[in-house]
């Protein structure tokens, strides 16, 4: 099978790929179950490109049901080896307002009950892999590049705090959170990420942020419009960076 240039993962707002030509929807099952729907493979730029929506396209999968060991058996198994996660999250430090696109650096695991590992059953290898730096140092540095040739601003690293939502947090966690040294809050950065370790993928998160979290600001009770809002205007930028990385 022809190797993929880049795997994209769209996150709540995100569910297709602009630009994507020639696009073949490929639908499987993998040892671990069915992906959160079809994987699109195209073309970008000139160069094969899969694109996989992480809460399906109809957005039917909340973050604690997605089938994360699946998508990502799915997209090794198709020949991807680098894989973008975009990830729509709240900010909670200074830097990390609504509309800012982020290359987090680190991450806090604050989820339970996911399978979180392929090497969970009986028998078989047992692998620890080495999750210092959760998200490839090389695949950052080409997103960052790209995204200033392309003239995209995103703000180079901070720390991901993955919860098990599907509801949103209370002030309380988050001025947990903050003192933990997170700057991000979102719902679906673990396990993926270090399931995308252990099959050896490179990967990254560029983390689009929809609002300020719990107790960040004074805007009142944060509502689905305003995020979606949000969303579509920091993704607006997401063509051009995808351009300039495969260029």
């Amino acid at each position: 099978m022809a190797a993929i240039d880049l795997a994209v993962i769209g996150g709540t707002g995100v569910y297709r790929l602009a630009n994507l030509q020639e696009a073949e929807a490929i639908e499987g099952d993998t040892p671990f179950g069915k992906p959160s729907g079809p994987v699109r493979v195209g073309r970008l730029r000139g160069r094969r490109v899969a694109f996989l929506a992480r809460h399906g396209e109809g957005h039917s999968l909340p973050p604690h049901r997605v089938n994360y060991r699946a998508n990502l058996w799915q997209l090794k198994q198709l020949g991807a080896s680098r894989v973008l996660a975009i990830n729509t999250v709240g900010g909670i430090t200074e830097r990390f307002g609504p509309r800012v696109l982020a290359l987090p650096d680190q991450l806090i695991d604050y989820t339970w009950g996911r399978a979180s590992s392929f090497w969970d059953g009986e028998g078989g290898e047992v692998l620890h892999v080495d999750f210092g730096d959760p998200y490839t140092p090389s695949l950052r540095a080409e997103v960052l590049a790209a995204a200033a040739r392309a003239g995209v601003a995103v703000v180079d690293g901070g720390c991901y705090g993955a919860t098990q939502g599907p509801r949103l947090e209370t002030k309380a966690e988050i001025a947990r959170m903050r003192r933990d040294g997170c700057d991000l809050v979102g719902m679906t950065g673990m396990p993926e990420a270090g399931l995308a370790r252990e099959l050896g993928l490179d990967y990254a998160c560029l983390a689009v942020v929809a609002n300020w979290a719990a107790g960040c600001s004074d805007d009142g009770e944060i509502t689905l419009a305003e995020v979606l809002a949000h969303v579509e205007a920091a993704s607006a930028g997401l063509p051009g960076l995808f351009d300039a990385l495969l260029g």
